[in-house]
């Protein structure tokens, strides 16, 4: 459970002065959408990967304090062309976010990735037909795996985890804690070429609007087990920094209200 943990420091100078992120390699993004600043969202993984507001996104009450509503057509860039390359998975990786969303008769994309080459990297989102994706593409525009399960309940809170491990040489599927889908597939290790573009809700050819609020997006360079997608459902990636005088503890807890 290691892995979910990003320690959070608090330097002390007889009282407490301020919080740092230490940032753990594997979570990349955490979007809790608790801080929009300037026009964009905050990443709160330490990473510094902030999401620039394209379109109308706005705070609204989400699964855990605030979450965003993402009009149709809005999305958040992560400047793919610059995003560095050490920070993009390879051998492993988990797509987890609370996604509700609206009946419009289009797909809706979580988070969408395209490659110097012209390849789609991942399609984690909700289809039109009312089934759930998680896809994930290596360079060339090779197709690692396609699954497409479940059963989408529009205008309610669902709970989105995708995981690929090339390690292992799986793929699954996890809607509301619950595994849908897993698969056996090829060990072939990701693309490491996000130039073409990266966003959440929206792809980069301007299709399957995400419409709807999400909440606690979170991209990983591994794959998470089923007990750690739970404990994420329940309070999210981070943990909870409580100090006494001069003594530092760090538990596991909420930073926002379940």
């Amino acid at each position: 459970m290691g892995k979910l943990v990003v320690a959070l420091a608090l330097v002390f100078s007889g009282a407490i002065l301020s919080w740092a992120a230490i940032p753990v390699p594997e979570l990349i993004i955490y979007y809790d959408y608790e801080d929009f600043q300037n026009g964009f969202v905050i990443d709160k993984s330490g990473h510094g990967h902030d999401g620039k507001i394209v379109g109308n996104i706005t705070q609204v009450p989400g699964k855990r304090g605030m979450g965003a509503q993402f009009e149709r057509g809005s999305y958040l860039d992560l400047d793919g062309a610059n995003f560095p390359a050490d920070d993009i998975p390879e051998d492993e990786m988990s797509v987890c976010a609370w996604v509700k969303c609206q009946k419009t008769g289009d797909h809706h994309a979580i988070f969408n990735v395209r490659g110097g080459d012209g390849t789609w990297i991942v399609h984690p989102e909700l289809r039109s037909s009312g089934q759930f994706r998680w896809l994930l593409r290596t360079k060339g525009g090779s197709t690692i795996f396609d699954i497409r399960a479940g059963t989408v309940e529009w205008d309610t809170w669902l709970h989105y985890a995708g995981v690929y491990s090339s390690i292992q040489g799986y793929a699954a599927l996890y809607i509301n804690g619950k595994e849908v889908a897993k698969q056996n597939t090829s060990k072939l290790k990701l693309m490491k070429d996000w130039t073409q573009g990266a966003r959440v809700g929206y792809n980069i050819d301007n299709a399957r609007p995400f419409t709807g609020i999400m909440d606690d997006l979170c991209i990983w360079a591994t794959a998470l087990t089923p007990d750690e997608i739970k404990i994420l459902m329940e309070n999210g990636p981070l943990p909870k920094a409580v100090s006494a005088q001069d003594k530092l503890a760090t538990v596991w807890g909420d930073l926002k209200r379940f």
